[in-house]
């Protein structure tokens, strides 16, 4: 732990109190997030673009040799293309590789080339699909109105991959980008008998799914920012679902759209003074103080290295009055880590929310970031228990999740790591109202594979009343491209970036499903959450990909779960693969029209990799039934967060159970606590059974009707119905349509 800072923030502290109407943590907070961001401005830190310009265009001014030139001159085109000045990067190559052709050199020009048609990629991209948005664009594969009215970029980056290819016809990183570039100029098919051509890029799947429509530009949900987190909350309590979204850029501000429940949002990232507040790569909701207003936690830091990655999370408490104030160091929340992962839940069983925290420890590195444990203290503050706990694990944490896998009415913690490594912590005990983990991986047999991995979470895939895992690959070498090739030419050799599922043995142990699920697919995901996008009854899910690097453009990934058994990727058909970097993904019926819609912070490491938010309508799949409900709890937490819901019913004759947990869901990426639950062709509910996550209270409802909108209070007999209105999101004026029962 640093003292500087802290003792910097408690003079700020006393500062603003004496002389500012706000409220002091929230201004501390903003002085600090001020000062971090002047820290990270720096040369040194790989992803300050601006700083690393300016470097090495100074470097240029007093190089001697072409040898240096051309190492310079590379290195600022790249801090150029990341900063989204891409003629400028274009200007500064060509004139690199005329000066080379003109002495005659024997330097291979391979890495300038290549660097070249990168940025002509790059300027294909902002001057059609930033600058010209459409619902289509860079959705892959690219047809339509994603398909580029102004051509040049895409042309010359392909004339160049052709000349690199010709000379390096093996490189699956050059053949996957030349094939995008077919794609956007509407050439792909025409490739066929090219040697480059890439084959299957099209495929269709055995499902049947309905194109998703983006409707964020419509709806003008569509900012444009680096990556960032989402969360799908009804903030406000009206009943309609708003959106909280982050960016990871101090320079770069959080955003606060209210649904006004007439097929609109307002922006209202002024009003609530979310625009106050900046950075955070990653962001969830919560209820601290059990006062039934959700309130937003910010996780930053995450990727940075060694004294750039030392920043604070904050703590947003909902006022409860449309604004939100900051009340990080009040709280005891303080901290200065690069934390990428947090999961809430009540770890002591105490009726409060706690606040597991990892961050990403560099074996090695000078500095120490444990992760962290904050109980409750019940008065609006934490303490951080995370060693006598024995949850203070060391490693490169990338994703957290919670919940109770052994059944036993205590909340477990699984960990993924970028070593290699996994975390399965048991909840054994709680004394003295704080709870004790125990180390249970290799007992639990999670210990047999070891990759790095990344996002996370615990779920019941095959409705058994059993958690189960699923965590993320995320082991590459250079580009993702590479790996997207190699899977469309169904090349031998071990998969990356695949996707883990591990099935729970209901003995304290775990399978490697992964094959036999037919999740052994590359996907790279960094953002990721789950839902029911057909109202099965079983768990699908979508996944936000790639990495930092502008060479790794390759789609987002949508799996449908087929009962319980298998899945199947259903990117194509549902016309969701974005190619544009994916972080934060929530989903949520936000038209209340009983099916799931997907909203996704999309966006890069690097300014000149902001790209527009994505909210994905869902067309409705079928005519499946649902239920919609929102548990509140009163010896239990007040959002019910751990609790558990069965949902009994009749399918065809066949008696039938979903379970579900009240979580946001995966680790990048905050769904709404209310639970929207699909029932398949069931016409009514023979029992809602609710165990109370805390009081370990069990209720149970019998005979409920499907397609309602649900309250349900712990201790109260009765449920109460909530009228929302169905919302059109497509037409140009709102219109409100009372919610039917089909």
């Amino acid at each position: 732990m640093q003292v500087i800072p802290f003792l910097r923030i408690a003079f700020l502290v006393l500062l603003f109190a004496a002389c500012n109407s706000k409220p002091a943590s929230h201004n501390q907070m903003l002085q600090l997030l001020q000062e971090v961001k002047t820290k990270t401005d720096n040369a040194e830190n790989i992803f300050a673009a601006r700083a690393q310009d300016i470097y090495y265009d100074s470097l240029l001014q007093s190089s001697y040799s072409l040898m240096d030139e051309a190492s310079f001159t590379q290195a600022r085109a790249h801090a150029l293309l990341q900063l989204g000045e891409e003629q400028e990067a274009i200007t500064l190559l060509e004139n690199l590789l005329k000066k080379f052709e003109k002495n005659e050199t024997n330097f291979n020009t391979k890495s300038i080339k290549a660097e070249l048609a990168l940025a002509y990629l790059r300027l294909g991209e902002r001057s059609n699909c930033v600058m010209h948005h459409s619902a289509q664009t860079c959705i892959f594969p690219i047809q339509g109105s994603g398909i580029h009215t102004q051509p040049v970029g895409s042309q010359k980056a392909v004339l160049l991959y052709q000349q690199l290819l010709t000379q390096y016809p093996d490189d699956l990183n050059y053949k996957w980008l030349i094939n995008l570039a077919y794609m956007t100029l509407g050439q792909y098919e025409n490739q066929k008998a090219n040697p480059f051509f890439l084959p299957g890029l099209i495929t269709e799947t055995n499902q049947q799914v309905k194109p998703f429509t983006d409707v964020a530009t419509h709806l003008k949900l569509d900012i444009k920012n680096m990556g960032g987190g989402s969360i799908a909350e009804d903030f406000d309590n009206d009943g309609y679902i708003d959106l909280v979204t982050s960016s990871w850029d101090l320079g770069e501000h959080m955003h606060y759209f209210k649904n006004n429940g007439d097929g609109s949002f307002q922006d209202l990232s002024t009003e609530s003074r979310l625009k106050d507040i900046t950075g955070g790569l990653n962001i969830m909701q919560t209820d601290y103080n059990n006062d039934g207003y959700k309130d937003v936690f910010v996780l930053r830091g995450a990727w940075l290295k060694g004294k750039f990655g030392n920043q604070p999370n904050s703590l947003l408490k909902n006022n409860g009055d449309g604004t939100f104030t900051d009340v990080t160091t009040t709280s005891g929340l303080l901290s200065l880590h690069p934390s990428p992962a947090a999961t809430w839940n009540d770890f002591n069983n105490d009726g409060w929310v706690d606040v597991f925290i990892g961050n990403e420890h560099r074996q090695g590195a000078p500095d120490d970031n444990p992760c962290e444990l904050f109980i409750n203290n019940g008065d609006g503050t934490f303490t951080n228990i995370a060693k006598e706990a024995a949850c203070d694990i060391r490693s490169f944490v990338k994703g957290v999740t919670s919940g109770d896998y052994n059944n036993d009415g205590r909340m477990d913690i699984f960990i993924s790591t970028m070593e290699g490594k996994r975390y399965l912590l048991k909840n054994n005990g709680i004394k003295n109202n704080r709870p004790v983990f125990k180390d249970v991986t290799a007992q639990a047999k999670l210990d047999k594979e070891e990759s790095r991995t990344f996002p996370t979470w615990f779920w019941d895939y095959n409705n058994d009343g059993w958690l189960d895992i699923l965590v993320c690959d995320y082991n590459f070498e250079g580009q993702l491209s590479y790996y997207a090739a190699s899977e469309a030419l169904n090349l031998p050799g071990p998969k990356s970036g695949i996707i883990y599922l591990y099935k729970n043995n209901q003995d304290g142990t775990f399978s490697n499903i992964t094959e036999e699920a037919g999740l052994n697919k590359t996907a790279f995901a960094m953002g990721a959450n789950f839902g029911d996008i057909d109202n099965d009854g079983f768990l699908d899910f979508y996944l936000g990909t790639g990495n930092p690097d502008y060479e790794s453009i390759i789609p987002n990934k949508m799996f449908k779960n087929v009962a319980g058994k298998r899945f199947e990727d259903v990117t194509n058909a549902a016309r969701v693969g974005h190619l544009q970097k994916g972080h934060g993904i929530s989903f949520a019926d936000m038209d209340n029209d009983g099916d799931q819609d997907i909203h996704i912070d999309m966006g890069g490491a690097y300014i000149g990799d902001a790209y527009q938010s994505s909210f994905f309508l869902n067309p409705g799949q079928n005519n499946n039934r649902w239920i919609n409900l929102q548990l509140i709890g009163t010896q239990s937490n007040k959002s019910a967060i751990g609790s558990r819901i069965k949902i009994t019913f009749k399918e065809n004759g066949i008696t039938r159970s979903v379970y579900r947990d009240v979580n946001s869901g995966g680790s990048f990426g905050a769904s709404p606590f209310r639970r929207e639950i699909g029932i398949g062709q069931a016409i009514i509910i023979d029992a809602i059974t609710i165990q109370w996550h805390g009081s370990n209270k069990i209720q149970t409802f019998r005979n409920i009707k499907p397609n309602q909108f649900l309250r349900i209070t712990e201790g109260n007999s009765k449920i109460e119905n909530v009228p929302l209105q169905k919302l059109n999101f497509e037409q140009t004026k709102p219109v409100k349509e009372l919610l039917t029962l089909k």
